[in-house]
């Protein structure tokens, strides 16, 4: 009896998710356990297993793309490629995905013509694209928008659509900060400042601002994948060396495409420092559904007065961007200023 396995609720609230690698192919036989699927969800990829060993009758959605919970992903257990009357006759024994065979049907492209080039004997969108003639002439290279890629793109253009943002900026002499322990330092700062402010370690849920009691600050991670936000749990009662360990593991994380979805999840502000590629200024977009993120711009010595003598000094900018709905302007300023005057006395 043929076995459909749906996606599965992953926790921590998730509706959706995309599948972003198939780890079998239609045909193969898979062992109960077995590594079957990776599936993309809020920026990280969790592998999940076959719950059932036979053969893989008919993958239902194409690495790519999104589906609600729920969703048949794959049926596993039959003999022969399940498929309905229709598409039979239409594809008859091509193993090919169903968007594989939408795209065909859109280009008009016969797919039993066709030498399949993927795994399995499968055809892939590439085989339909070059029978149908490839991209148009002057087009360029296409890849579809997908991962991680997607994600940060849906939030951000979320963040960006429905947060009336303001950026307040200010220099900061870093002299006194042991570089190598900047962030960490900032986490600890920020944390601290924030039980002064509590307006900006808060959310806006409907027509109500949510004021949180936990200091669970998001550090912006640059990966090969793109930007991902893991979260340090309790900045407020961590020391500046708990906090270097446990920021250093969740980037090594992010980078090896490791993160946890609970790591991704539940920050209540974020802090984002680029080093050297900071640049003198950039305008950080709000960490949706918080409301602010503080900015660590680049670091380098400058000129500055000190008791009236001209002195060189590691200075840098520090930028707050706020959401003005829930943050008032000289509340965000005092907050940057905070920060800095703390940063300033290590």
């Amino acid at each position: 009896m043929p076995y459909e396995f749906r996606l599965p609720d992953l926790g921590e609230g998730l509706t959706e998710g995309e599948v972003a690698r198939w780890l079998v192919a239609e045909g193969d036989d898979v062992a109960e356990d077995e590594p079957l699927v990776e599936i993309q969800t809020d920026k990280t990829t969790v592998e999940i297993p076959s719950p059932a060993a036979g053969k893989v009758a008919r993958i239902l959605v194409a690495a790519g793309q999104v589906v609600p919970v729920g969703t048949v992903l794959v049926v596993i257990g039959a003999d022969e490629t399940v498929s309905t009357p229709e598409e039979s006759k239409q594809f008859p024994r091509v193993q090919a995905t169903p968007l594989v065979r939408r795209v065909a049907e859109e280009l008009g492209v016969d797919l039993a013509g066709l030498a399949p080039s993927g795994p399995g004997g499968r055809v892939t969108e590439d085989d339909v694209r070059r029978a149908a003639g490839g991209a148009p002439a002057g087009e360029g290279r296409r890849e579809p928008l997908r991962g991680v890629r997607r994600q940060i793109a849906d939030h951000l253009a979320r963040a960006h659509r429905e947060i009336p943002a303001v950026t307040f900026v200010e220099e900061c002499d870093f002299s006194n900060v042991d570089m190598d322990l900047l962030l960490p330092t900032v986490l600890h700062e920020t944390a601290q400042v924030l039980k002064e402010f509590p307006e900006l370690n808060a959310r806006l849920e409907g027509d109500d601002i949510v004021y949180l009691d936990r200091y669970d600050l998001g550090v912006a991670v640059q990966t090969d994948q793109g930007l991902v936000v893991p979260v340090v749990r309790g900045c407020d009662t961590r020391s500046v060396d708990e906090l270097r360990a446990g920021v250093d593991a969740l980037a090594q994380k992010a980078r090896e495409g490791r993160l946890e979805p609970a790591e991704l999840r539940g920050s209540t502000f974020t802090v984002t420092s680029a080093g050297k590629l900071g640049g003198l200024f950039v305008t950080p977009l709000i960490n949706h559904p918080e409301v602010g993120i503080l900015g660590v711009h680049r670091i380098a010595p400058r000129p500055v007065v000190r008791d009236g003598e001209v002195a060189v000094r590691q200075v840098g900018n520090v930028s707050v961007t706020f959401d003005h709905r829930v943050v008032d302007g000289a509340r965000a300023a005092a907050f940057a200023l905070a920060v800095i005057a703390r940063l300033q006395s290590q």
